[in-house]
């Protein structure tokens, strides 16, 4: 079986967890969008950069880390498309895919060790989206909320 493709990205903050759990998980064909060192970068820039890369196909999912992840899931939710989802345990990891159908994971630097980070991805990035009809109809009023955020009808 070939390894998937997974986008990854970081801010100055996330680099150095970015960089372990490319190590940490070898079987997975990382696509890394920088940042290559630890100058300081604007997140949304990098945020934008993975979430483009996922709408254009170069990976389906994406990994995002800053030193919370809560600036890089709040720019990548930014993105019509996109499901950007902070998580910091594996059962969240699991729900999020099963249920949400997270396209993104966002992972705090400052708050997670490697390894348990790692395993938090593997868990995400493995998990299946449930294709049970509640949540996919929830999904596609996320969509609809996309196309007319200002509309009253639910």
């Amino acid at each position: 079986m070939q390894a998937k493709k997974v986008l990854i990205a970081s801010d100055h903050a996330g680099l150095r967890l970015k960089r372990e759990l490319q190590t940490l998980l070898p079987e997975w064909t990382w696509i890394d969008l920088g940042p290559l060192n630890e100058s300081s970068v604007d997140y949304p820039d990098f945020a934008e950069k993975l979430t483009r890369g996922i709408l254009k196909g170069d990976a389906p999912l994406g990994i995002l880390i800053c030193g919370s992840g809560i600036g890089m899931s709040i720019a990548a939710n930014k993105v019509p498309g996109i499901r950007a989802a902070v998580l910091e345990n594996p059962v969240a990891a699991r729900l999020a895919r099963e249920h949400n159908n997270s396209n993104v994971l966002c992972l705090g630097s400052r708050f997670l060790a490697p390894e348990y980070a790692s395993e938090i991805a593997q868990i995400w990035l493995t998990t299946p989206f449930s294709q049970n009809p509640r949540h996919a109809q929830r999904i596609t009023k996320i969509h609809a909320l996309e196309r007319n955020p200002t509309s009253e009808e639910s």
